[in-house]
């Protein structure tokens, strides 16, 4: 796979990345030899990037990938975060936390559970309102001088928080959801990064997996699946974007590939500043994603694709409060 460069400091990754959550946790039960699996044929079908976060398990994500990884390390652009933190007793509670001591906390922690000595893409997954976006940078910005990490990424921040970001020092990646319904960073976030030449992470390039075609219904998501609680794939919201999954399904049936390529297609041809990262634990999807990457659109093709966003129903979460700090 071609491999591009991610920010201006230095940092390479394939063009398409590995989103790693829904092996452990969120989207039902999980198969830990085949998310193995999964993670070894990306390796071997070049894809290098693979991104993670200690909430994601709890914890069980890192120490999964950490495994898959253990003899491949050379291979791999190591990805994680920190921020989000899950209460024990009822992991669906959740904080946020950018205090420079638990930044040091979270990243030593998070060293163990990889098994590696260092961590090549260190994210904030959430930005803490209550803690200068100066002081948690400046202890992020500690552990590269420590060895710790190489490169520095934000999660879901607002253009303000960027920049302020990058004066404390050099902001490789921002990641945040984009897709073809997800059109939002189109706005202030992407002139923002290619301005002071932040490359973008995009989370959910699928619509967490609603632009695939595999869910048509709320019965089609298991029990435990979180995207049941969703706006966009509940109620009424569900029911019209369905409409905009069958302009999907159309387009994808005249090119002649899935919907699901036709989807990540549309990302790719964004810039080679935009990474997608879709999230599998089956390796047949794998290999169906990593297709798109040499899939070409037409001019006509792309903007009928991104028109389909506009007629988007519902919010990405049921709180957007701290999703653009």
């Amino acid at each position: 796979m071609r491999r591009v460069a991610l920010g201006s400091q230095g940092l390479e990754v394939s063009v398409q990345g590995l989103g790693c959550m829904g092996m452990s946790e969120f989207y039902g039960a999980g198969d830990d030899a085949e998310s193995v699996a999964t993670i070894h044929r990306a390796l071997d079908l070049g894809v290098t990037l693979l991104d993670t976060a200690d909430m994601y398990g709890p914890h069980r994500n890192e120490e999964l990938v950490g495994r898959a990884i253990a003899d491949r390390r050379d291979e791999v652009v190591l990805a994680t975060k920190f921020g989000i933190v899950r209460d024990p007793a009822d992991p669906a509670v959740r904080g946020v936390n950018g205090r420079p001591e638990y930044v040091r906390s979270a990243c030593d922690a998070s060293l163990r559970r990889l098994g590696v000595d260092h961590i090549d893409l260190y994210y904030q997954h959430r930005v803490d309102p209550s803690v200068p976006i100066e002081e948690t940078v400046g202890a992020m910005a500690e552990l590269v001088a420590a060895g710790k990490v190489r490169y520095l990424g934000l999660s879901e921040a607002a253009p303000t928080t960027i920049r302020r970001a990058h004066a404390v020092a050099p902001i490789t990646a921002l990641q945040t959801e984009f897709s073809i319904w997800s059109r939002e960073p189109e706005a202030e976030i992407l002139p923002t990064l290619r301005e002071l030449g932040i490359g973008f992470i995009a989370y959910s390039p699928l619509g967490r997996g609603f632009l695939t075609g595999a869910f048509r219904s709320a019965a089609d998501f298991a029990a435990d699946d979180f995207r049941r609680n969703l706006p966009r794939m509940s109620g009424d919201n569900l029911a019209a974007n369905l409409a905009v999954l069958a302009e999907v399904d159309e387009l994808a049936a005249e090119k002649g590939v899935t919907p699901a390529q036709l989807a990540l297609a549309w990302v790719h041809q964004q810039g080679d500043d935009v990474v997608p990262i879709p999230g599998t634990k089956r390796r047949r999807y794998l290999e169906d994603n990593v297709a798109a990457a040499g899939i070409a659109l037409t001019p006509a093709e792309a903007q009928r694709l991104g028109a389909v966003g506009s007629s988007v129903a519902g919010t990405r979460y049921p709180d957007m409060s701290l999703v653009n700090g």
